[in-house]
């Protein structure tokens, strides 16, 4: 149960920041340029990405919150296990030359290496274990 709330609580602030994001709120630097740098990485990008692909971000967050916490459902295993193949495959590419070669941006490169992708694989393993003893 306590793995359960901490994921939950992660989830809900990833979720909220995204949010934020969305609205033009440039948590937590106030000029987009750096945020864009610290969260995006991408070459020649000097733009956050716009409403629609925040709120997805933030409406998959809140809509897998919905899900683990919602009532047994057959496709609650798989809505979850999806959940962390796709936070596994995010938090594993950034180890991949590829993914190096496409987000080369300071600081995002070293945030990604030190914390954006450790946090991916343990929300994918978090939710794996919590799902299988289903809290």
């Amino acid at each position: 149960m306590i793995l359960a709330l901490i994921i939950s609580a992660v989830l809900l602030v990833l979720a909220a920041i995204h949010m934020l994001w969305g609205f033009g709120y440039w948590f937590p630097y106030r000029e987009e340029e750096r945020l864009v740098a610290a969260v995006v990485g991408t070459r020649d990008v000097t733009r956050m990405p716009g409403p629609i692909p925040c709120g997805l971000v933030s409406g998959s967050l809140v809509m897998l919150l919905i899900v683990l916490w919602g009532r047994e459902h057959p496709a609650q295993d798989w809505i979850v296990f999806g959940a962390a193949v796709v936070l596994t495959v995010r938090g594993a590419v950034t180890y991949l030359g590829f993914w190096r070669y496409m987000t080369p941006q300071e600081p995002f490169a070293s945030y990604d290496r030190r914390y954006y992708a450790p946090l991916c694989l343990a929300l994918a393993l978090g939710l794996a274990i919590a799902q299988s003893i289903r809290f």
